[in-house]
């Protein structure tokens, strides 16, 4: 999966100081007289987000310096890094900026709706950097600088053999020794003792920051952002997982079964061994199964990884989008390192709104094959949706999607759209005649999408939730994530792994994104909301065969979505475009027609979930 890296409070462009200002319906020109109150507030709205406009950019400077060269040893970009950030947390955590927004939404009745937004985002920004602890949030920021170089700067190695996390994920894809499968699985996890000492003290820290304005816990300040409870989001979470519950049954029973085969394996084992699938965490299968009549590996190879970049411009170009600014090319880590490079980058891809307002980023590895193409739409879905609310209707403070899981719902659903059939004949990455087997380019799909909700929303939401609101016993970390995993992905470490180890660690999203990762699981279910929106109402296609390349009709759709960042109600939103709530339907009717062939599959064979 690709998160935002810095998302910080998302926030927007300035609005002058003036006696009026545009209405609250984006995209009109209207303007209404301010009351007295209102001005007051307007004039220390433009003064605030103006410096938080100036110290955000210089904070997104420095993270990228740190997340794009990495150089062991050295410590003077962590220096810099952690300077930005102590100043942009002491500006946005001061006690007079937290004083003043309280004051002011003790009058909101008399303030507009778009002014009580941005004073809650001050108030939601300054929770997580309260300067009445500037002692606490200071060694916050060191530790989560050093968090960083400790994991993105770590020298994975098979055999002695400096590798990549490209390398070690290529041979989870298609290495049939088990051997050597295992082999690479270790590997993949030996990071995780040495981030150990540093999460512990990142809980303690990250609790004591929000914990000093009134949350109980970073988990429950995190779930906030949504307007619920910490009960309500694992209430949500239970709800979305157990929707898709029979399916990830019959996906586990059959992925059991048919990689024991693949493996030659005689006695097939009840839970899944972490190193047979072909993900390092379990959370995407899709490489088990190849399409017959589609090889995008192969189609792609020949392009270069460039074409990848260029190509996704051109999908949304061919909606109605503008083109990428010309910085995007020239300051983006799109590509690889060299082999010989001397310093190492940040290997997770994602994209950046560097200043809020028209510097935008992406720091990937792009290789030319199937997956780094989906994922370069997913992440210039990112960087559309940061350029859409990009507008003068849309406050600094208000520059964000309609919740987190918004962005990635808008990336995911663009990726989801570039590999359906009808999209990949148009663009003659296969022939448009070509017979492919609907069933298994549909399973491949479920391997995918459905496969990841345990993970998401149990596995590494049930984590986080028990480390930071449960205080979890550093003696039962290790053991408490691999309850977890079995419980709810039905998948075994290959042998004991006892707290000598972290292997939650190893998730990037633990370390640097912390108690949010169900933003991927409710993105997960806003894109088939919107997927099917889109398929049945605009386009008048089956939901699994569309192309949306061209059409203005989607591109406004998503625009309309996209425009407004983080001033409209998401859940209103969702209403008003889709006619229905958050609901996992769509995303369980798009894979029904799934079920009669997994059960056919799976006739005799044991389940265990």
């Amino acid at each position: 999966m690709k998160k935002l890296i810095f998302t910080g409070l998302t926030a927007a462009v300035l609005l002058s100081s003036c006696s009026s200002q545009k209405s609250e319906t984006a995209g009109t020109e209207q303007t209404v007289e301010m009351t007295e109150a209102q001005e007051e507030a307007q004039a220390f709205l433009d003064q605030y987000s103006q410096t938080y406009q100036q110290l955000y950019t210089k904070s997104a400077e420095a993270e990228w310096t740190s997340n794009t060269k990495i150089v062991e040893g050295d410590t003077t970009n962590a220096a810099a890094t952690r300077r930005a950030n102590e100043a942009f947390a002491a500006f946005s955590g001061s006690a007079e900026n937290i004083e003043m927004a309280r004051n002011m939404l003790d009058k909101k009745d008399q303030l507009t709706p778009l002014q009580v937004k941005q004073f809650d985002a001050i108030l939601y920004a300054g929770a997580n950097n309260p300067q009445i602890i500037p002692d606490v949030v200071k060694a916050r920021i060191k530790a989560e600088t050093e968090q960083t170089e400790k994991l993105y700067g770590f020298d994975y190695r098979i055999y002695e053999k400096s590798v990549s996390t490209n390398d070690i994920d290529n041979i989870l894809k298609s290495e049939t020794d088990i051997r050597k499968r295992l082999d690479a699985w270790n590997a993949s996890k030996e990071v995780g003792p040495n981030l150990k000492e540093g999460l512990l003290d990142l809980r303690q820290l990250r609790n004591k920051t929000v914990q000093s304005l009134g949350y109980d816990d970073y988990f429950t300040y995190q779930a906030s952002d949504y307007g619920m409870t910490r009960g309500e989001m694992m209430n949500l979470m239970q709800q979305i997982n157990q929707e898709l519950r029979p399916l990830y049954s019959e996906l586990h029973t059959y992925a059991r079964y048919e990689l024991a085969k693949k493996y030659g394996v005689k006695e097939v084992p009840d839970y899944l061994p972490a190193h047979w699938v072909p993900n390092r965490w379990g959370q995407d299968w899709s490489a088990m199964v190849n399409v017959e009549g589609i090889d995008l590996d192969a189609a792609l190879h020949p392009k270069g990884a460039e074409w990848q970049v260029k190509q996704a411009e051109r999908f949304y170009t061919s909606m109605g989008f503008p083109e990428l600014p010309q910085t995007f090319y020239t300051k983006s880590s799109l590509y690889p390192l060299p082999a010989d490079a001397n310093y190492k980058k940040n290997n997770h891809a994602s994209a950046w709104h560097m200043n809020l307002q028209d510097d935008v980023r992406c720091l990937m590895s792009v290789e030319p094959n199937a997956e780094w193409y989906e994922t370069t739409h997913h992440e210039l879905g990112h960087i559309y949706y940061y350029m859409t609310y990009t507008n003068p209707d849309v406050p600094v403070l208000l520059r964000g999607g309609a919740n987190r899981a918004y962005h990635e719902a808008v990336g995911s659903l663009l990726g989801l759209a570039a590999m359906q059939k009808p999209f990949l004949a148009e663009l003659n990455l296969i022939d448009k005649n070509t017979k492919t087997d609907d069933v298994q380019t549909l399973l491949k799909e479920a391997l995918s999408y459905v496969v990841f909700i345990p993970f998401s929303s149990g596995v590494m939401s049930e984590w986080e939730h028990d480390f930071y609101a449960k205080d979890l016993p550093a003696d039962q970390l290790n053991k408490r994530w691999w309850e977890l995993t079995k419980k709810y992905q039905g998948i075994v470490p290959p042998s004991n792994r006892g707290e000598n180890y972290l292997d939650a660690a190893t998730k990037t999203h633990i370390n640097d994104d912390a108690a949010q990762y169900y933003d991927y699981a409710m993105s997960y279910v806003i894109l088939f909301q919107l997927h099917d929106h889109i398929a049945k109402n605009i386009l008048k296609q089956d939901p699994h065969a569309t192309n949306y390349y061209g059409s203005k009709e989607v591109g406004s759709f998503l625009r309309d979505i996209m425009y407004p960042g983080a001033s409209a109600d998401w859940r209103q939103m969702l209403k008003e475009k889709t006619g229905e709530e958050l609901s996992a339907r769509a995303m369980v009717d798009y894979f029904q027609p799934l079920m009669d062939y997994l059960q056919e599959q799976n006739k005799g064979r044991k389940y265990t979930l």
